[in-house]
């Protein structure tokens, strides 16, 4: 059984620190128009300030993407809820992430009850990830590796997010989709991407959605950016 709670063996003043800011972000994003309350609650609990540098703790709560290392950034809070929104969740479902990065996403994920599964190609980030995600008490899958392959041993899945922009939809993610899973990968050049859903309806049929606008780092791989 995945555990969906936060440890507190971390020590509480970790979860009450900026506990305000929090609440203050998750309001932010009501306005914005994110409405799962399943996401909001894991926005105001998951303490995105352990996930950046000590001198960005500050700004760890800014509706904004932060500097991670590596040339990565921990994704704008708006970006990671309306994402996983697109995901449309249900509690127990597989998700596969692609470009697992400060952890974040995959913390709101597990925190939301999936069975989660994430790549990342930098290994100082994947070291980080793993053990800031054991820490807070989730038992994500983690890889070292090309994401743009996907994870086919753990295939399928219910649901895909790739928190990096594409040059094209990665077939491999395409085809590790079980029949109603959902694939959310921004797509488009290396300055705006915009928020394409794929939905497999059956095993040869898809159902594609092209959403709004967005930007992020570009997806590195063989199936994506050289």
């Amino acid at each position: 059984m995945y555990r969906t709670g936060i440890d507190l063996s971390l020590g509480k003043h970790i979860y009450k620190k900026h506990g305000r800011r929090r609440k203050e972000l998750v309001e932010k994003l009501r306005k914005k128009g994110i409405t799962d309350e399943r996401i909001l609650k894991a926005i105001a609990e998951i303490p995105r300030h352990i996930m950046v540098d000590t001198a960005l703790e500050k700004r760890a709560y800014e509706d904004t993407a932060l500097p991670i290392g590596c040339g990565q950034t921990i994704s704008q809070p708006y970006t990671v809820a309306a994402q996983t929104s697109l995901l449309e969740l249900k509690e127990g479902e597989k998700v596969l992430e692609i470009g697992t990065g400060s952890g974040y996403q995959a913390a709101i994920l597990c925190h939301m009850g999936a069975d989660v599964y994430s790549v990342e190609r930098h290994d100082t980030l994947y070291q980080k990830a793993r053990q800031m995600l054991q820490d807070l008490g989730f038992k994500a899958r983690l890889k070292l590796g090309d994401g743009t392959r996907g994870w086919s041993a753990y295939a399928p899945y219910d649901a895909i997010v790739v928190t990096a922009g594409a040059p094209v939809v990665p077939d491999d993610l395409i085809q590790q989709l079980d029949i109603g899973g959902r694939l959310v990968v921004p797509v488009g050049d290396r300055e705006t991407q915009k928020m394409v859903r794929i939905t497999r309806i059956a095993e040869e049929r898809f159902e594609e959605e092209q959403l709004r606008d967005f930007k992020f780092v570009p997806l590195i791989g063989e199936k994506g950016w050289s």
